[in-house]
């Protein structure tokens, strides 16, 4: 059995290492190695070549915002999620721009993490209601750009389908269900409209499809 490989990145010694020990727990998990900031975070991914960097937000010296970036610039291939306190809208929006596919906070239940970790290896990072709720409210506040998509290339009406239940949170198999069709033709219409959107990753997809107007998400009291 293939084992993820993750990169811890925190500057606090002690939580590395709680959660090195919580995750190698797991048979298809293995903690490469860790780091105490975006700039160390750089260098390991070149050493150790993880497929998940666990990323906090605020370091010295290197944020995880800009070691998000710094990554994805050199690395596009390697899954970052964002695992922090902070649940900050700047920091959650400021995450998302920088490529990260992921955004979790710490007060999370360990196999709440761990699912979201195998998840984000899939390709199928739901986004939480919390977080499109976030995403929501905070586009509604900027000026829209109309309800058609903006000049580039056309989402097929399918494709407009999948970013809508994308945003909504839904996994490529719930969309396979609701939709009937295979989950690899879900993958498949989501590649294309990511390639045709140019984007990395569905967390940017649906924060798009907001701000765009070709979502509709409900209000959350």
């Amino acid at each position: 059995m293939s084992r993820i490989k993750i990169l811890l990145v925190d500057d606090q010694l002690l939580f590395r290492k709680g959660l090195r020990a919580l995750l190698e727990t797991e048979e298809d998990m293995e903690v490469v190695t860790e780091a105490s900031n975006g700039q160390d975070a750089l260098g390991k991914v070149k050493a150790y070549h993880p497929d998940v960097v666990l990323m906090d937000i605020h370091m010295p010296v290197c944020d995880g915002i800009e070691g998000t970036r710094l990554i994805k610039a050199e690395h596009p291939e390697v899954k970052v999620v964002i695992l922090t306190v902070s649940d900050e809208d700047d920091d959650l929006f400021e995450a998302i721009k920088a490529g990260a596919e992921g955004y979790l906070l710490k007060n999370l239940r360990p196999e709440e993490l761990t699912q979201m970790l195998r998840s984000v290896m899939a390709n199928e990072a739901p986004i939480s209601p919390a977080i499109a709720s976030k995403l929501l409210g905070e586009f509604r506040r900027q000026p829209r750009q109309g309800s058609a998509q903006p000049s580039g290339p056309e989402l097929t009406a399918r494709e407009r389908e999948v970013l809508q239940l994308v945003a909504e949170g839904l996994s490529n198999a719930e969309i396979g269900l609701k939709l009937c069709v295979v989950e690899g033709t879900v993958k498949n219409h989501l590649h294309n409209l990511l390639e045709k959107l140019h984007l990395q990753n569905r967390v940017q997809a649906a924060a798009y499809g907001i701000r765009s107007g070709m979502v509709t998400l409900p209000s959350r009291e």
